[in-house]
């Protein structure tokens, strides 16, 4: 490294060296370093002569990830110096996962052929190579989640230095990480990653909504601080007096979470009461654990009095990836709920570390509990996916994000064990969670007591009694019921097997009417029957036979047809009817960094989040290849297509001609008056000159709620309203709607 950097750049190498050997030693020790330290030198020479988008030595990016991977997630050394040399391979012909197997031990050469073959879903247009890319990935947790780990790792520094790539890659790359390595990161316990790559993915999908959000937070620290010092001096006085050992920080919500909360509740950032948590970390002994929780939890009620529906004990059924805390809200003495977490140090390292954290105790844990954590029971899940022959990689991608689900429901059995699944999960998927032959042979479900039909949705609290025939087997409808991977895996192996035995009886049902007719049973005359009927798998063509949609009378008339008009084998045949045709597109060198004016193509916009002139947006293309449809970046649907078939998504932008008017929505609630009505439509029509399309209130007492949908020519014009119809008497609140209401 002496010879082939600059002096400043060799400095700022070897601060980012020590910094990671820093954040190292704070959560491991370091017992040996050499392996480290030959790894950071096969690194910095390999990339040598690379630079990044910024400029940059490329050599800062393996020291930042294997930062991030010792001091942010907490992993060793192994994964340190495979995070060292994850692009080595990839980025320099002369270096091979050979030689460093050589160097460094069979477990690191694993890893980085693992982070070598997994490309980036946004460096690959094709949606179904994105998805593919993925898999690859997942298929490495069957061996080493270590390499998924670092694969995060690498993704948070690629978002945190994301303001040198080109606005399009920046969108396709947010909407990925939103749409996968932020859920996955939560699945896999690493709450604080999670947090930050989904505010990455606001700032760069709504970079206005990120910087008002923030700007605000930053303005209510100082009255925060103040109010939260205030807050837990009881609590701290209490604690000590009683001898406890603790540590009290608070942690603010996330501007994403923040953002999502707006959303939901469609309130500004006034109303969001639960900006911030206390979190109460103690020392305790593994065994007292829970004791110790509940005792905090006395003392705070003690102090303030508890809202009696937002307890969460997360300590006596933990979360599925491992988490476990003791949360409730509390009034405090100013009038507001503040949310307070209890945990021990160790619950702590698990929420803030997960898979790793979860590792250094599953030992003592699977030996005192006699069960695998929730996170072995996902990676057992993801396994079972990965195995399925289903060649539809994008229901493979469905599969996968079911699993990412966090919000669980707990169920009983009529033995009294606890399970738990997915919120939405139905009856059905709690049989195939018990066993696969339990569900495939269900013929019916009490829950408490009761029948329920199979699509019924489980509660926490049900007691759940699956009712079984061995001449029960499952059916095509059973997928549009069950929703956890492990149902729909087990009801699409069930049925491929019938489809098998049912296509088999087929088979002998069109043989025996092949000899009833005097006409060969051979192979060519089975392959055109049913290139004939339309079929590419005589399987199918069998399987319709059983089935009776292929009928005897349509057989029989097709082997007439033959004897009276034979043809040769290896001819075309005029009267054969053939499907149309598939068009092939061309493939075409997509111009990622090009923004298109919409005038470029033809689009309609989309009703999910009626974009407007003003917001960032892109265009989707159908796979039926019809007009383009118009988006708004931050839309769920956009993000989900500019994570599985960005092929499709093109970077649009509105241009400086277009002087028509769109259609926008506002959502006004407050107290009802008399003239309150007449009010807001004078100031949308008199005064802002809009055209009104529909207006909808709902009153509830004093209270109501207006939806209006109206004429605008962007969202300048939108925000103008919205502040001239809070001026009005008896509006609490006005904010723009996405998804109009039916009226």
């Amino acid at each position: 490294m002496d010879n082939i950097y600059p002096q400043k750049e060799k400095r700022e190498i070897v601060k980012r060296y020590q910094a990671l050997m820093q954040a190292w030693s704070a959560h491991k020790g370091i017992q040996k370093n050499n392996q480290v330290r030959r790894a950071f030198k096969m690194a910095s020479e390999a990339h040598f002569t690379m630079r990044r988008r910024t400029g940059e030595p490329y050599i800062y990016h393996p020291l930042e990830v294997a930062r991030i991977v010792a001091g942010e997630i907490g992993l060793g050394e192994t994964a340190i110096i495979s995070a060292l040399l994850h692009d080595v391979v990839e980025d320099n012909p002369d270096y091979t996962i050979e030689m460093i197997r050589q160097k460094f031990g069979d477990k690191v050469a694993y890893i980085v052929d693992g982070l070598t073959k997994i490309k980036d879903g946004y460096e690959r247009l094709e949606s179904n190579a994105q998805v593919e890319s993925i898999k690859k990935m997942l298929l490495t947790l069957s061996d080493d989640v270590r390499v998924i780990l670092i694969k995060l790792a690498d993704r948070m520094h690629n978002m945190r230095t994301l303001d040198a790539m080109p606005p399009s890659k920046q969108q396709n790359i947010a909407a990925e990480t939103l749409y996968l390595y932020a859920p996955l990161a939560h699945r896999l316990g690493l709450y604080v990653i999670k947090s930050e790559l989904e505010d990455l993915a606001l700032k760069y999908n709504e970079p206005e909504i990120y910087r008002t959000i923030s700007m605000k937070l930053k303005e209510t620290e100082v009255e925060r601080t103040s109010f939260i010092h205030k807050f837990i001096l009881p609590i701290k006085q209490a604690m000590a007096s009683q001898g406890i050992i603790f540590e009290i920080d608070t942690r603010a919500k996330s501007v994403y979470s923040i953002y999502k909360k707006m959303q939901s509740k469609e309130i500004p950032f006034e109303e969001v009461y639960d900006l911030f948590a206390v979190r109460i970390i103690i020392e305790s002994p593994q065994e007292d654990e829970k004791m110790d929780c509940w005792r905090i939890y006395s003392i705070i009620t003690d102090n303030y009095n508890p809202k009696q529906n937002r307890l969460r004990d997360w300590i006596s059924t933990p979360k599925a990836n491992g988490y476990e805390s003791l949360h409730t809200t509390v009034m405090s003495p100013t009038g507001q709920w503040v949310e307070v977490q209890i945990r021990t140090r160790r619950m702590h390292e698990i929420a803030e570390r997960g898979y790793a954290a979860h590792w250094k105790y599953k030992q003592q844990i699977d030996k005192d509990k006699g069960q695998e954590f929730g996170l072995d029971e996902w990676l057992n899940e993801v396994r079972k996916i990965l195995k399925s022959p289903d060649p539809n990689t994008l229901n493979f991608l469905d599969d996968i994000k079911l699993t990412l689900f966090s919000d669980e429901v707990f169920v009983w059995t009529p033995k009294g064990h606890l399970k738990s699944l997915p919120v939405g999960s139905t009856v059905l998927d709690f049989a195939y969670l018990v066993h696969t032959e339990l569900g495939n042979h269900c013929i019916g479900v009490k829950v408490n007591r009761n029948l329920v039909p199979l699509d019924q949705k489980l509660r926490s609290g049900d007691q759940v009694e699956v009712i079984a025939s061995k001449k029960s087997f499952p059916k095509e409808e059973w997928l549009n019921y069950a929703i956890t991977p492990r149902a729909r895996f087990s009801i699409k192996e069930a049925l491929k097997e019938q489809h098998k035995l049912q296509a088999n009886e087929g088979r002998l049902i069109l043989e025996d009417i092949f000899i009833q007719n005097d006409y060969k049973v051979t192979k060519n005359n089975t392959i055109h029957f049913s290139e004939y009927m339309g079929f590419t798998s005589p399987v199918d063509m069998f399987y319709k036979v059983y089935q009776k949609e292929i009928s005897p009378e349509q057989i029989v008339a097709y082997i007439q047809s033959e004897k009276t008009a034979p043809r040769s084998r290896s001819q075309g045949s005029e009267n054969v009817p053939v499907s149309e045709p598939q068009i092939t597109p061309i493939k075409q060198k997509t111009k990622q960094n090009v923004h298109y004016d919409l005038d470029d193509f033809n689009y309609g916009f989309a009703a999910c989040c009626h974009p407007l002139p003003g917001d960032e947006i892109v265009a989707y293309t159908p796979p039926d290849g019809t007009n383009k449809v118009v988006h708004r970046t931050n839309c769920p649907e956009a993000i989900e297509f500019m994570t599985r078939s960005a092929n499709r998504i093109t970077h649009a932008s509105w241009n400086n001609k277009q002087m028509n008017t769109f259609l926008g929505g506002l959502k006004i609630s407050g107290f009802d008056r008399k003239s309150m009505i007449s009010d807001i439509i004078r100031v949308i029509s008199d005064e802002m000159h809009f055209n009104v399309r529909s207006f909808h209130i709902d009153t509830s007492g004093e209270l109501y709620e207006a939806y209006i949908s109206f004429f605008v020519h962007d969202t300048l014009d939108m925000n103008r309203t919205i502040e001239q119809i809070k001026l009005i008497e008896g509006v609490s609140a006005a904010s723009r709607m996405l998804k109009f209401i039916k009226t």
